[in-house]
């Protein structure tokens, strides 16, 4: 049965007052698109390379600080150096002390690495610490890391292969909640990993006659021992001498220290060996890639709300990278 029509319905038919009143458009708020206008075109970059090497439980330290990256932001944009290229980007931390608001505070600075090469320097990483017996190079996925693109702010409804200059950052898919299910040697693993790089050109380390010594002891001695520059009996004396190293633990310290020497020795000429094989095998594209390769290394200009942190620059950025070609 037809649903009666109320009085009011009816009179205004009546009185062709029954048109549906027009829908009031809604207007994004100011705040809102003032807040959206803002914002730079690669504002987030530096946040989207993770901070390799950087221990989970300062990660969130990084953070403190409203850092900006207008340097590297400028040189990806047109008219910049690295504009038009092919760029991958990774980021780690330089902890420092440094004047803040009237007092000493250690800093987690973070810093960004732009490799410029036309593809990516390694899909490899390095786990080394000096609390590590021995170095690990692994694929970057055993890591749950990979190169993955960067898309501007503007250009994020377009198609990536459209984009004039194209940007990769370092990511990790590992869930920070699910790290209490790991073993403490696998998350450690994290906080010793860096980006691993083979240079064509072998490295001032493969040249360094250097090895860190760790000897079992309470409390551990740990110093470095140059084979070409120290005597295994003064270098052993001076440490009795000093009362770090007991009289009776004499012989085994001296096994001790040339036996690191041989086995760092024995590495070595591992690593020459097999840098020649996989620049011999190398393709020649890659390798003409890697003959032109040039790494940048970006501090923060500032920081927003601490602007006059006086931060100490240096080119160094890893032991595989070494030194930046060019560091701003």
């Amino acid at each position: 049965m037809a649903r009666p029509r109320s009085r009011k319905r009816a009179a205004a038919e009546a009185d062709g007052s029954s048109r549906a009143a027009p829908r009031r458009r809604l207007s994004p708020r100011p705040e809102a698109a003032e807040h959206f206008a803002e914002r730079r075109n690669l504002e987030d970059l530096w946040l989207s390379a993770f901070p390799i090497g950087t221990e989970w439980e300062n990660i969130d330290k990084i953070k403190e600080f409203n850092w900006n990256f207008q340097n590297l932001e400028k040189a990806l944009e047109e008219g910049g150096e690295l504009y038009g290229k092919t760029v991958y980007l990774f980021a780690n931390t330089e902890p420092q002390q440094l004047h803040v608001n009237g007092e000493q505070k250690m800093v987690f600075v973070p810093i960004v690495v732009a490799v410029d090469c036309p593809c990516a320097p390694s899909d490899k990483v390095g786990i080394n610490s000096v609390q590590r017996a021995y170095e690990e190079i692994l694929p970057m996925r055993a890591m749950k890391m990979s190169w993955v693109p960067y898309v501007p702010l503007k250009d994020r409804l377009s198609r990536i292969e459209g984009l004039k200059t194209k940007i990769f950052t370092l990511h990790c898919s590992q869930r920070r909640s699910a790290l209490k299910h790991l073993k403490t040697e696998r998350v450690r693993k994290f906080d010793y990993c860096m980006p691993y790089y083979m240079s064509l050109i072998s490295p001032e380390e493969d040249h360094d006659s250097t090895v860190d010594i760790i000897y079992p002891l309470e409390p551990p001695i740990v110093c470095p021992f140059d084979w070409e520059m120290d005597n295994y009996e003064e270098f052993t004396d001076d440490l009795v001498k000093a009362e770090e190293l007991p009289e009776d633990e004499r012989e085994n310290f001296k096994e001790f220290v040339k036996e690191k020497v041989r086995e760092r020795k024995r590495e070595l000429k591992q690593a020459k060996e097999a840098r020649k094989e996989a620049i011999d095998n190398m393709d020649p594209e890659k390798k003409k890639a890697f003959e032109n390769i040039k790494f940048h290394k970006f501090y923060p200009v500032n920081a927003l709300n601490a602007p006059d942190l006086n931060i100490k620059k240096a080119d160094y950025i890893n032991r595989y990278y070494m030194k930046a070609h060019k560091r701003s």
